[in-house]
């Protein structure tokens, strides 16, 4: 397949990085230092399920200088979306599908107002990857896993096309008959998690050993539950018990890459995550307290500050 990475920081680097190196025709899209490292020196990847580097990686800042792509994986911060959209416009001449692995819920519809409804697909990443440096993806912990799968029955054979190649690639993929479900099964740890840990400013293991901070984890997840079942969502009824006991076996160190951003006073994704909780709650009559003070508390920071 020939696959067009838009994106190549933690998500997109550390997954584009297997498939090239399984021999897959892969392209990244980067920019800054981060494009300027990967030109000089490849693509690093530091994980413990294996290190390796890319050496001379296919990589630009314009996407309208490549070849069409069959498949292109969308890994650029939610802030980003219309606009990496509109830039991956040139890939797609030929049929090529867009697949998101972008946090949130509200991925297919913003791409696809754009590029059209037929050509975007769904995809869960479930990875504690970031840029450790220009050039250097470090990945924490020993979870790398995709899951992806088509939102319009025409979409099916490139499902299964992505599927073999990640497979032949040694990635942990499933192809997934509710996309849909899966998104807001991530989605609802994801918003919890990413806004408790960036208001906190502690790691994962903090927020569950104490008694407040895990009730509060607990009920933020319960409310998007709560969101994403008005919205038909088959979450099932024991969901949220399932994901405290899914948090109770991540590592203690973990955090979230939003905390990651705000310490470096970079922009956050907060107004997608939590934010969009409680914008979708408030549209449906449904309270979402924790998390609209959740985004409340972290609004000062959404446009990046001094660290």
């Amino acid at each position: 397949m020939r696959i067009a990475i838009m994106g190549s920081g933690g998500v997109g680097g550390y997954f584009g990085a297997r498939l090239a190196q399984a021999g897959n025709d892969v392209a990244f899209i980067a920019r800054g230092r981060h494009l300027a490292a990967m030109r000089a020196n490849g693509l690093a990847i530091r994980s413990v399920l294996g290190d390796m580097t890319i050496p001379r990686p296919a990589v630009t800042d314009d996407p309208a200088g490549l070849a069409p792509a069959d498949i292109v994986l969308f890994a650029v911060k939610l802030w980003d979306t219309e606009g990496a959209a509109k830039a991956v416009l040139p890939l797609l001449a030929t049929g090529g599908v867009v697949v998101p692995f972008q946090n949130g819920v509200e991925s297919i519809e913003r791409i696809g107002a754009i590029v059209g409804a037929h050509r975007v697909m769904g995809g869960v990443a479930y990875i504690a990857a970031t840029i450790g440096e220009p050039g250097v993806i470090v990945h924490t912990g020993t979870m790398a896993r995709l899951r992806f799968g088509p939102v319009e029955p025409s979409q099916r054979k490139t499902a299964e096309a992505l599927l073999a190649s990640c497979q032949g690639a040694g990635i942990d993929a499933e192809l997934s008959n509710d996309i849909l479900r899966a998104l807001w099964e991530k989605f609802a740890f994801l918003s919890a998690f990413s806004g408790l840990t960036s208001v906190a400013r502690q790691p994962l293991g903090v927020l569950r050993d104490d008694p407040d901070l895990r009730a509060t984890l607990e009920a933020a997840i319960r409310e998007t539950w709560s969101v994403g079942r008005a919205k038909g969502v088959a979450l099932t009824d024991d969901f949220v018990t399932q994901q405290m006991k899914f948090t109770d076996g991540l590592p203690a160190q973990m955090k979230s890459s939003m905390l990651n951003d705000l310490e470096a006073g970079n922009r956050i994704e907060a107004p997608w995550l939590a934010g969009a909780v409680a914008r979708m709650g408030s549209a449906m009559g449904i309270a979402t307290p924790v998390n609209a003070t959740l985004f409340a508390a972290l609004k000062p920071y959404c446009a990046g500050a001094a660290r």
